[in-house]
């Protein structure tokens, strides 16, 4: 067993992460912005990230032999219109948890995204060359860099539309906010022409898990196994949650004016981690079942 540090343990990922690893009998620190958010086994302390004092400190007491860089500002918009804010935490912090990792010999996973594609020709593999646009695309390339700079033999893994119930508190990712939408039998507009690679929160956290266990360094896919447009995921998720398809309005993403750009043809190629990894990417059908599980468990104890 070993003694995990898990940044953004209130996140979707992060969360998951820890309760994983405690389940598995690590002994795991989950670090987080504000107050525990979330029960669990595991331990948790209050980080400030982008203070780098702050984040060497408790890496140096804490004396970590992995950690799990889950932390980072994923709102795309909101990153364009506050770039300081998605430095701070995308790039400042990174580097203090890569600085920290090797102070302390740990081996550091850091997650990433397929934003770092422009989303010419994907799906993209782990030797793409990444050409970012737009301030959150941007700041999560320069944290790559630094883990890999700052903290060599790191991890890099890119996953990609992180979804899992129950979601992070006051913010509805991409899944979570169709079944609350489409189950209040309301229409959703979602984009015909972005192709993604949507990724089970479980299922990447258990990757992730797999990756610090291992002490697998380099760049990973740990992503959804499947790879389409929106729209299809949508109305694959209307088939297993019984919701009405016809609820989902097929629209360009140029038809509405967002402030920051994203890629079109995106995806993730995950050959290398069903090859190499004993926890697989999920293809879209099993992903849906078990986001359903977990959705079904959560109303039935609430």
């Amino acid at each position: 067993m070993s003694r995990f540090v898990v940044t953004g343990a209130n996140g979707l990922v992060g969360r998951r992460a820890c309760a994983l690893l405690a389940q598995k009998g690590h002994a795991v620190v989950g670090l987080g912005r504000g107050v525990r958010r979330v029960a669990g086994a595991h331990d948790y302390e209050e980080v400030d990230l982008t203070r780098e004092a702050d984040v060497a400190q408790a890496l140096s007491r804490l004396a970590p032999e992995v950690i799990l860089h889950c932390a980072s500002m994923t709102e795309v918009d909101a990153c364009e219109k506050a770039p300081e804010a998605a430095y701070a935490a995308n790039v400042t912090a990174t580097a203090a948890v890569a600085r920290g990792a090797r102070e302390a010999g740990a081996h550091l996973v850091h997650v990433s995204t397929d934003y770092v594609f422009d989303g010419a020709a994907g799906p993209y593999g782990e030797d793409a060359v990444p050409n970012p646009g737009g301030v959150y695309a941007v700041t999560k390339h320069m944290g790559e860099q630094a883990a890999r700079v700052l903290a060599p033999g790191c991890a890099i893994a890119r996953t990609a539309v992180v979804y899992g119930w129950p979601p992070v508190e006051g913010r509805l990712n991409f899944g979570a906010w169709l079944v609350k939408t489409l189950g209040a039998g309301q229409p959703v507009k979602l984009f015909e022409d972005q192709v993604v690679s949507p990724s089970f929160a479980e299922n990447v956290a258990a990757m992730l898990v797999e990756l610090g266990e291992r002490r697998l360094g380099g760049v990973w896919n740990t992503c959804g196994g499947t790879v389409l447009d929106r729209v299809a995921f949508g109305r694959a998720l209307c088939e297993v949650f019984g919701f009405d398809a016809g609820l989902i309005v097929p629209t360009k993403m140029a038809d509405l004016k967002l402030s920051a750009p994203r890629p079109l043809r995106s995806g993730l190629k995950t050959d290398k981690a069903r090859e190499l990894l004993a926890e697989k990417p999920l293809a879209l059908e099993e992903s849906l079942k078990r986001f359903h599980a977990t959705w079904r468990r959560a109303g039935e104890a609430g």
